[in-house]
């Protein structure tokens, strides 16, 4: 069990378990069918899952624009609320094909909301991708199109999450079990 910052973190899903899954999400992408796509990554937890797969994409020969979109629910509270925009995208989404993608699918109040906001700006098909999915926490109707892992009812942090600003370098996907 791995020691970061003076905790034990539990491994859920390793390094080499995540690049395997995002170069088979790359080519579930591919085959979609997808016509000159805009991928947009929901900061800040995405970020680190965003680039490795944006580049599997390019492996499995597709060459997105790029976006990033910074949503919150929180707004300095601990219960989340309705979503609002930060930072928003540059380009125009109208007639394309909009690719979202985001760390953790929970609630779906900012997946939903998101996709939502991008067929109001026109998009002509809007794909939702999540790299870990947990349904039972679900409070909207929504579902990712691709996802990369069921992940159990556990708070999680690395590979782009965290818990109070750390552990979003870590390679792979875990929860603080303790004190080392």
């Amino acid at each position: 069990m791995p020691i970061v910052r003076d905790k034990k973190i539990e491994v859920l899903f390793s390094a080499e378990d995540i690049a395997r899954r995002n170069g088979e999400l790359a080519e579930e992408i591919v085959l979609s069918d997808l016509k000159n796509p805009i991928v947009i990554s929901i900061l800040k937890g995405s970020f680190v899952f965003a680039a490795d797969l944006i580049r599997a994409l390019h492996h499995a020969g597709l060459s997105p624009e790029v976006e990033f979109i910074s949503i919150t629910s929180y707004g300095g509270g601990t219960q989340a609320g309705e979503p609002k925009v930060l930072r928003d995208v540059e380009s125009d989404v109208q007639g394309r094909d909009v690719v979202i993608i985001d760390d953790i699918l929970e609630s779906g109040g900012t997946l939903k909301f998101t996709r939502d906001l991008m067929l109001a700006r026109g998009a002509k098909r809007v794909s939702l991708i999540a790299l870990l999915d947990k349904s039972e926490r679900r409070k909207h109707e929504i579902d990712a199109d691709f996802v990369g892992f069921e992940c159990p009812d556990k708070f999680v942090v690395g590979y782009g999450m965290d818990v109070g600003h750390a552990f979003r370098e870590l390679p792979f996907v875990g929860v603080v079990t303790g004190e080392a």
